[in-house]
């Protein structure tokens, strides 16, 4: 361990700055994934639960389980059974609202990783030339065979900053891609969920409107 960070260290006192930068994308993308993954988690389940208890009629047992419910799938549910009495359009529009209220809060975090995939590299690349020029000073300080040494073993070390930074992006970027892609289908399930729940509440006030007119005849 102490071996690994002196080696890590050689790179230069750019090496600190993407220190940061991997502490950062590490702790987004673990708080992330089992946020996500706790939206994601038992949604398809409540969609269903929903959906069973209004076909059987009970709409307060489907509002009691979303109010114990958290995550943007049971906001935008509930917002769709609150209103439900102001028709599809009315009610389209208050979900479209709540989805597009909920998915900031999805992808919070992730612009800090689009950050470090991007300055990550460029730190790298910076060590690297400040290092170059610091292995080149040696041509002017040093003479005899031992030159060649000193100015190739600092080429190496400053080569570290690049390589740490390359692989500090790559691990972000797949993380971020991981993420984003969480985030899509969440989105998507908000947008199903709404949906199907508003169909289900449209065609049961249609079928209520024929029995009425199927009685009064």
């Amino acid at each position: 361990m102490n071996n690994g960070l002196a080696f890590l260290l050689k790179g230069g006192p750019v090496m600190w700055p993407l220190f940061l930068c991997a502490i950062a994308s590490v702790t987004v993308m673990i708080e992330r994934y089992f946020a996500l993954r706790s939206v994601l988690r038992g949604s398809r389940g409540l969609r269903l639960q929903v959906r069973s208890s209004l076909a059987q009629g009970r709409e307060r047992a489907a509002l009691d389980l979303l109010d114990v419910r958290s995550g943007p799938i049971a906001r935008v549910l509930r917002t769709a059974l609150e209103f439900r009495a102001l028709g599809r359009q009315n009610m389209e529009h208050l979900v479209t609202e709540v989805a597009m209220d909920e998915t900031p809060s999805l992808s919070r975090g992730l612009n800090i990783l689009d950050t470090v995939i991007t300055i990550a590299p460029l730190l790298g690349l910076l060590g690297t030339v400040t290092g170059m020029i610091a292995a080149f000073q040696v041509v002017a300080v040093s003479t005899g065979l031992s030159a060649p040494t000193e100015i190739t073993g600092g080429v190496a070390e400053a080569l570290i900053a690049t390589a740490t930074g390359l692989a500090i992006a790559i691990t972000t970027l797949v993380g971020y891609n991981y993420l984003t892609e969480q985030v899509r289908r969440i989105v998507a399930e908000m947008e199903m969920a709404a949906t199907q729940l508003i169909n289900d509440l449209e065609l049961r006030n249609l079928s209520e409107e024929h029995v009425h007119e199927t009685a009064g005849v």
